[in-house]
């Protein structure tokens, strides 16, 4: 199975995540860069997650593997990681077969693709815990997308993004904007990363206060380094909760 497996992976031209399956194989790609950076929950056992941007699914099946009942990827397939890279991404390919090569059935680990601004308690229902990596600076509309996703969370929210405190494309790397300053850079074309999907970078503190104005208590923000020596290791993180959630 393993030579059949991993003739699988090596036949598709780009993965994003890099996901361990069985014996042995792992698919090449290289996020997340530090997984534990993410503080998700150690033990998500019996919740309902909602996976948003969930690309090749590593963090679908990381919810999974912490014991979650459900989770629900989602995705659209708008980013190819800028015009100029040849990336084929070819709409849940990679995720099919991690989904397969794992064990998880379609009950367990449902898959859609759609619009983050489509989301509702009518289109997917009501989830325990929701992931929003590297998305929210792939959208024209961030806080309107929060607040969809507010709209189907009953608990908790982790958040992932590139932020400008660092590194801003308009000065440069180290050259970003001072603490708590309440900044949002905009990227009317291809500023950041070449990438014309690439639209805002916040501040960590105005990342924090986007996902508090979207209806979330007890926000705490983090960065993935305090010194980032390179463009990729700017990005910046956020978890929230509903009060309903406290019990």
């Amino acid at each position: 199975m393993s030579t059949n497996l991993r003739a699988q992976v090596a036949a598709i031209p780009f993965w994003y995540h890099r996901i361990a399956l069985p014996d042995g194989v792992i698919t090449p790609g290289w996020a997340p860069l530090a997984p534990e950076r993410y503080q998700i929950p150690k033990d998500l056992s019996g919740q309902r997650v909602l996976d948003v941007g969930a690309w090749d699914g590593y963090w679908t099946f990381e919810a999974l593997a912490r014991g979650a009942k459900e989770v629900h990827a989602i995705d659209d397939f708008s980013d190819s990681l800028g015009e100029e890279r040849s990336v084929s991404r070819q709409k849940w390919k990679t995720f099919d077969l991690c989904r397969s090569a794992l064990g998880y059935s379609e009950e367990q680990c449902r898959r859609t693709e759609m619009s983050i601004y489509n989301v509702s308690p009518e289109s997917i229902g009501i989830f325990d815990v929701v992931f929003f990596f590297g998305t929210l600076y792939h959208l024209r509309h961030p806080l309107l997308a929060l607040d969809r996703l507010a709209s189907v969370c009953a608990e908790s929210i982790f958040v992932e993004s590139a932020i400008c405190d660092d590194f801003s494309p308009y000065r440069g790397l180290g050259r970003g904007y001072d603490q708590r300053q309440m900044v949002m850079e905009f990227y009317p074309d291809k500023q950041l990363g070449d990438n014309p999907t690439n639209w805002w970078a916040p501040t960590l503190d105005c990342l924090g206060h986007l996902v508090r104005a979207s209806g979330f208590k007890d926000v705490k923000c983090w960065k993935l380094t305090n010194a980032p020596e390179k463009i990729p290791h700017c990005r910046g993180f956020a978890s929230g909760t509903k009060e309903a959630s406290k019990r």
